[in-house]
């Protein structure tokens, strides 16, 4: 497997989920891994709120990709970084669907059983309605 998605959020479960991408790459000399993270109306809200402007929650976001795009490239790695807006489950499917992935990967966070039944979670979503394969890490 080549050419890989990332979805990635700062969380924890993508921290593992990009653990596991590089060392399904680490063998390939030309290998590649997408980080992609999508980011809603509220997130952004939230996070210019947090921050104080948008320029700055920018930085902020660029900053953590980068942190991350750096283990893989450490690992000889070639990785892109893509910033996107929008609902994070349509925009990831919509994103991994224009392209041909061997495989995208996700971390799966908790919900609880009633947040699950009304909501549905974003990484149940990319793998109902990604065309590659799906890997959702704990």
């Amino acid at each position: 497997m080549r050419k890989l998605m990332v979805a990635i959020d700062g969380s924890e479960h993508a921290e593992r989920a990009l653990e596991k991408a590089i060392s399904i790459s680490a063998s390939h000399d030309d290998a590649y891994i997408d980080l992609v993270y999508a980011v809603d109306g509220d997130q952004s809200k939230s996070d210019i709120l947090h921050y104080g402007d948008s320029d700055t929650a920018r930085y902020k976001r660029e900053k953590m990709l980068e942190k991350n795009a750096e283990k893989a490239r450490q690992e000889g790695i070639h990785v892109s970084i893509e910033i996107l807006h929008g609902s994070p489950a349509e925009t990831l499917i919509s994103f991994a669907n224009s392209r041909e992935y061997d495989l995208v990967l996700v971390g799966s966070r908790g919900r609880n059983k009633l947040q699950t039944m009304l909501l549905g979670s974003v990484s149940h979503k990319l793998v109902k309605y990604i065309d590659a394969p799906v890997m959702v890490i704990k």
